[in-house]
């Protein structure tokens, strides 16, 4: 377990015993990771960050934290604020993590804290491998983009030990190096309204990263609504025009970034976003289950079936 997830790493190689070692190398850079950018332990960069929020100083932080604290910026200009890493204003307000509690806050209680969500006011000197914010009360939470900017510095390590065919699977995030043997590695796209092992389509991907956020990961039902924990920084709700997303990019980081970004930003403006990126491919399933797909992944994608319109009846 890491970065609230399940983390899967399989070597293809012949040499058991340094890809096991090798392995084990990539397990502790993923905990030396988690220990810095984790909002749960008080002694990581992020929660040193938060807790300095409003007193005007800066924090030193690891060169990691402060890369990945750019990579965030970027994300959330490119989306127009729709990935915005202070999201964790609202971490106490919905609770979905560790502690949820499947009630929902009122409007008052989330409207209280749309002022704080502004990756504005937070301000990096990646250079110098500093970091502040500038108002008390805003939190940096990097739930959408930690992970997958992990399994980039895991598939980076692998690589300098000598492997080049292996998966890395952290939550939503996987990352295909390589080949499966003669062929590509082919990975199935669950269904939103299905089961957990229920696929509607395969994609063979050959070093490149897929990454799925969706309204089924996370999530509690009231008075037939589904809450989940993809949400929008300008109404502090769950977005409402998905059900599930899923990117492939050459680099994790930007896939976990742009999964979440483009499920909140939704379908039309969203794939707006995708297909102006190089190298970037995404399939949708809208909130009403139909089915769109990026130019660049419509002739690599093996579609089953169409995804449920609605939970089927079992």
């Amino acid at each position: 377990m890491a970065m609230g997830s399940s983390l899967r790493i399989a070597v293809a190689s012949s040499r058991r015993a340094e890809a096991s070692a090798a392995i084990g190398e990539a397990f502790d850079e993923v905990q030396r990771l988690e220990a810095l950018l984790t909002v749960w332990r008080d002694s990581s960069d992020i929660s040193r960050l938060n807790a300095a929020a409003g007193s005007g100083m800066a924090i030193d932080v690891a060169e990691d934290t402060a890369r990945l604290l750019v990579i965030a910026q970027e994300a959330g200009r490119a989306t127009g604020g729709k990935f915005d890493v202070t999201f964790g204003a609202l971490s106490d307000v919905w609770r979905f993590d560790h502690d949820q509690n499947n009630s929902v806050p009122s409007a008052e209680a989330i409207a209280a804290r749309l002022p704080f969500i502004d990756s504005a006011r937070v301000h990096v000197d990646e250079a110098r491998h500093r970091a502040s914010i500038d108002t008390a009360g805003v939190r940096v939470h990097l739930g959408g983009i930690g992970k997958g900017y992990a399994v980039d510095r895991v598939a980076a390590l692998l690589r300098a030990r000598g492997f080049h065919d292996f998966l890395i699977q952290g939550g939503g995030d996987l990352f295909a190096s390589g080949r499966n043997g003669t062929r590509a590695w082919r990975v199935g796209i669950q269904d939103p309204r299905g089961t957990p092992d229920e696929t509607f389509a395969t994609l063979a991907v050959e070093n490149e990263t897929v990454s799925t956020s969706g309204d089924y990961e996370r999530f509690f039902e009231r008075d037939g609504v589904r809450y989940h924990h993809l949400l929008d920084p300008d109404s502090g709700w769950p977005a409402t025009g998905m059900r599930s997303v899923t990117i492939v990019a050459r680099r994790a980081v930007d896939a976990d970034w742009l999964s979440t970004g483009v499920f909140i930003m939704g379908p039309d403006t969203g794939m707006a976003l995708v297909e102006s990126l190089p190298d970037v491919g995404a399939v949708i399933v809208t909130a009403t289950g139909d089915l769109r797909v990026s130019s660049r992944l419509r002739d690599r994608l093996q579609v089953q079936r169409l995804p449920y319109t609605d939970a089927p009846t079992r």
